[in-house]
């Protein structure tokens, strides 16, 4: 073989005719020996690139740049050194010859002993095809029948596993730090350049493409197969984003934190030398953890605000949310001043997050109100519950603000308690997690363009690559497997990465099950958001009640409440507030539910009603007023305003009642003219 070229994994085979555009161009034909006993297969042929080449390559040809950079490159496999993919030849067991194509997944099995390691051969990982994963097909070539080169991929040196899954000490583990260890980091001496390759000639099966997508899971297995290769009918892009968080997983990168990290899947690493020793130097060697704080690390703890925020400003229109209109509960009220400003008072930048006043006196109360209720067997807590005589002060107590040390246990409190669930449930979704993590989503793609810009402002989730990011699209590509219906749409990500600054990735999975199951996210992302369009039904309900001049204003410049609400609503106000107004909203949301956030959109609309009421008011002042990011002057007394107007039992039972005149207009066919 030219020592010029690098072999590239083939593409999944396809059982196809002679003629299919996968053949090769330079072999007229294939036969199989009667004999044949030696399942270490490799594609030895020196050819054009075919088509089976190119489907690999196009998973980085479509970021940009020459095809033939990343396919022929010796800078790939010479300049690297250690942290390659080692040379993997996929191998057959002997009764596979028999006429039987497996339609499942490959899994990865420890290195076959005594196989030759010389005359151009390393030893082969073969995959392991279970006797009930068989299904009849005749007699032609599995899609594994096929070398993955050394070269194939970018610097990534661990398994496809994730860390979460594999124990420190399971043979799993061990098997991968020996395979890391032992198989060489450089090219081996590749094949001859020509050999036979030994092909069939039978009839040909149904491609393995057009069967049925089928993700077997064997618990009793869980730490000793990992998927080295797609599943049947994964797209190759996914399965690269997919595999590469896994393999990060298990290395992890430097920097975490402070450094911006390597691009590895929205584009291509480059086949140069700086950029492949860039992406080898940004992997993580394991020390980081262990080793005392440096400078940079030091200095980028001294930026940041007590939950973890870079003080940077992080949005382009600030506006003051002022604390006199929430003075008065919500009424019916006359239009505001015809003269009254159209703008609100803007801020340069977000203000300085305080420690609320009262922290230390509240973390007091919560500690005499929470107690444990059940114990591992390491007596560490795993549920908490209010105790008896305190349970009438958890909504006050809540509306005034969870003490941040508190959060954790009382957020999943408060879940537990409004889905009605225990600690069983939570268990149960844990076991779901780790289960789907090795499964495809047709939306992994999509999480990974996502997971970089959300709430990268945050110093969990400013390194590319890093911890956070990693646990946030392993919990979005679990959670876009729960729910055929949902799937994932963008709003979700917010929702995560929130939870993920107070809970375990599994916890976070488990929560936003609840949240989907019990606190009618479902309906919010749901296609067509069913549920946002009766969130919004209900606040220009109130709105039409309450403030029937603002309802009129809408109507006159024909603002609909979509074109400036739908993302309060998708991201329960994520995008909308300061962080720690967003956890006080968390707070009273995972309390009273689906009703709290009309609440809040109500409030925001009645903060600035003489605004949107003013003669000099049209389409622009009151829709830029209304996508704003609002700073309130006093979250207290937002708070106060929420629960007073939630406290009011006329309207909650009229919020009721609209509920379900919306779903009988839906029913009817009637909800698109009953919005504004």
């Amino acid at each position: 073989m030219d020592a010029s070229q690098v072999l590239v994994p083939s593409r999944p085979y396809s059982a196809t005719p002679s003629n299919s555009p996968y053949s090769s161009g330079t072999s007229s034909s294939r036969t199989t020996p009667s004999s044949f006993t030696d399942s270490r297969r490799v594609s030895t042929t020196k050819a054009p690139r075919q088509s089976s080449e190119t489907a690999i390559v196009s998973i980085y040809s479509m970021y940009g740049g020459d095809r033939n950079s990343w396919a022929t490159s010796r800078a790939l496999s010479t300049d690297l050194g250690k942290g390659i993919i080692p040379q993997v030849t996929l191998a057959l067991p002997e009764d596979s010859l028999n006429g039987e194509i497996d339609t499942e997944l490959a899994y990865y099995s420890e290195p076959v002993d005594g196989a030759p390691n010389g005359n151009g051969y390393h030893r082969p990982m073969s995959y392991i095809v279970p006797e009930s994963k068989r299904v009849s097909g005749g007699d032609n070539f599995r899609n594994s029948d096929l070398t993955h080169s050394e070269e194939s991929y970018s610097s990534s040196r661990l398994s496809s596993r994730t860390h979460s899954a594999i124990s420190d000490d399971s043979p799993m583990r061990k098997s991968l730090v020996s395979n890391r260890d032992t198989l060489s980091p450089n090219p081996a001496s590749y094949p001859p350049e020509r050999a036979t390759t030994p092909t069939r000639t039978s009839t040909p099966v149904a491609s393995p493409s057009s069967l049925p997508l089928k993700h077997p899971v064997d618990t009793s297995l869980a730490a000793s197969k990992t998927s080295l290769v797609p599943s049947e009918g994964e797209d190759l892009d996914a399965f690269h984003v997919r595999n590469t968080y896994a393999q990060l997983e298990m290395s992890g990168v430097k920097g975490d934190g402070y450094n911006d990290g390597v691009e590895r899947t929205r584009a291509r690493i480059g086949a140069s030398r700086a950029s492949q020793l860039n992406a080898e130097n940004a992997l993580g060697d394991g020390t980081e953890k262990t080793r005392d704080l440096n400078a940079e690390e030091i200095q980028a703890l001294a930026t940041v605000d007590r939950y973890g925020f870079f003080s940077v400003p992080s949005h382009d229109r600030l506006v003051l949310l002022p604390s006199a209109p929430l003075l008065k509960r919500l009424a019916r009220v006359p239009a505001g001043p015809a003269t009254a400003s159209t703008s609100a008072t803007t801020l340069n930048s977000l203000p300085p997050t305080p420690l609320p006043i009262r922290e230390t006196s509240r973390i007091a109360k919560w500690n005499r109100m929470i107690e444990a209720e059940q114990r591992d067997e390491g007596a560490n807590i795993q549920i908490w519950r209010v105790k008896p005589p305190k349970r009438q002060k958890l909504s006050g107590r809540t509306y005034k603000g969870i003490p941040d040390r508190w959060r954790s246990a009382v957020w999943e409190l408060l879940l537990r308690q409004f889905s009605r669930t225990g600690n069983a449930e939570t268990i149960r979704l844990g076991q779901d997690y780790r289960e789907a993590m090795e499964k495809p989503s047709t939306y992994d793609i999509q999480i990974d363009l996502d997971v970089p810009r959300t709430i990268s402002g945050h110093i969990m989730f400013r390194t590319r690559y890093g911890a956070g990011q990693r646990s946030l699209f392993h919990v979005l590509h679990c959670f876009s497997l729960r729910c055929s219906t949902c799937g994932y749409v963008q709003g979700m990500g917010p929702i995560a990465a929130t939870l993920l600054c107070y809970f375990d990735p599994e916890r976070v999975y488990a929560s936003l099950v609840r949240l989907h199951d019990s606190y009618a996210l479902h309906n919010i992302f749901s296609p067509g958001f069913p549920g946002l369009l009766e969130a919004i039904y209900l606040q220009e309900r109130i709105t039409e009640q309450m403030m029937p001049d603002v309802y009129a204003a809408f109507k006159k410049h024909m603002i609909s409440t979509t074109s400036y609400a739908t993302k309060w609503y998708i991201t329960l106000f994520a995008n909308s507030v300061p962080f720690q107004t967003q956890l006080r909203l968390w707070d009273a949301f995972l309390l009273e539910g689906q009703d709290l956030f009309v609440a809040v959109a109500v409030s925001i609309v009645w903060t600035y009603r003489d605004h949107i009421t003013a003669n000099n008011a049209n389409f622009e002042t009151v829709l830029s007023l209304l996508s704003s990011f609002f700073v309130p002057e006093d979250e207290n007394a937002l708070l106060f305003w929420i629960e007073k107007t939630l406290g009011d039992k006329k309207l909650r039972a009229s919020m009721a009642s609209w509920r379900e005149d919306w779903k009988r207009l839906v029913a009817e066919g009637k909800d698109g003219s009953a919005l504004l």
